[in-house]
């Protein structure tokens, strides 16, 4: 695998952000993460999504860290600090469902996680809550979902595909902006393109839109169907917070609510004045309301449920 691996400067002086990154070595590839909060707090894994890294939840972080929890925000293998393969290719959803599996639990052993998964960080992350449910004490689900390609995609999501696809020069902090209802400053800005020193690195990122399941005989819909069959078990809390102006994902917050057990007789709040990015729109927002979830639930996810992968 050619891999490229963005210089450090590249993320000197970023706003907001002043956690030292650590790396684990994944069979060669390097994985980037940042981690605040007391080392034996109960751990909250932060996966971001497309095409963004994990400065979108600088907000999140000290909010959790705060609460007594320990909050970790790796970046996606061709995303953040991680190295970048060089090729759309070496992209595909099970690997980088096998690379945050082996970030979580062979590198880190984490237990009694909860999942904060937005965009593409859920659908990596509720794949890994179906195959390892034994993992994960509570779910925290945001702007995201689990495509099987049984149902079509909303338009506006077929063009954002169509533009990282096809633009001859893409400008990933453009594409964050769009999905945001605040208006970033030019350090937050720049920030989201630090990764990204030239279109090269960026293979990544124009890869991940064709990975999403569009069509029944997708490579990844079995997995994703077998997915769906386990979280129709998962009795643990499952907290559904989507935001209010997100186009693209708002017709999964439902089908959630409804199909996964864990998520009944939950008040599951929507994050007001936020769009795709509820990070960076209503982050401290976001922030309170999985620290609040944590807190409330200690007792239930300490005594689960069995499951029959368990």
């Amino acid at each position: 695998m050619s891999v490229l691996r963005t210089p450090d400067n590249r993320f000197d002086n970023l706003p907001d952000f002043p956690y030292e990154p650590q790396y684990v070595d994944l069979d060669g590839i390097r994985m980037a993460y940042v981690e605040a909060g007391p080392a034996d707090g109960e751990p909250v894994l932060l996966l971001h999504g497309e095409p963004s890294w994990s400065f979108l939840y600088r907000k999140v972080i000290p909010v959790l860290a705060d609460a007594g929890l320990r909050a970790i925000a790796p970046d996606l293998i061709g995303f953040g600090r991680s190295d970048k393969p060089a090729t759309r290719a070496e992209h595909s959803y099970a690997r980088h469902v096998e690379w945050v599996r082996g970030f979580a639990f062979d590198k880190l052993g984490l237990t009694g996680v909860t999942l904060v998964g937005q965009d593409w960080g859920g659908l990596i992350g509720l794949r890994l809550v179906a195959e390892h449910p034994d993992r994960f004490a509570r779910v925290v689900a945001a702007n995201t979902g689990l495509p099987t390609g049984d149902q079509p995609m909303p338009d506006i999501w077929w063009q954002f595909r169509k533009v990282v696809e096809t633009a001859p020069e893409l400008e990933v902090s453009r594409l964050v902006q769009m999905g945001c209802l605040s208006e970033l400053t030019a350090e937050a800005l720049a920030a989201y393109d630090a990764p990204f020193p030239d279109q090269s690195y960026l293979a990544g990122v124009r890869a991940m839109p064709t990975l999403v399941p569009t069509t029944p005989d997708d490579p990844a819909t079995g997995a994703n169907r077998a997915a769906w069959t386990e979280l129709s078990r998962w009795d643990r809390p499952f907290l559904v917070a989507f935001s209010d102006q997100d186009p693209i994902t708002a017709a999964m917050a439902p089908v959630l609510r409804s199909l996964v057990p864990g998520a009944a007789g939950i008040d599951h709040p929507v994050i007001e004045a936020a769009g795709h990015f509820l990070q960076e729109d209503a982050g401290e927002r976001l922030g309170t309301v999985v620290a609040e979830f944590v807190r409330s639930t200690v007792a239930t996810a300490s005594q689960p449920g069995q499951h029959p992968t368990e």
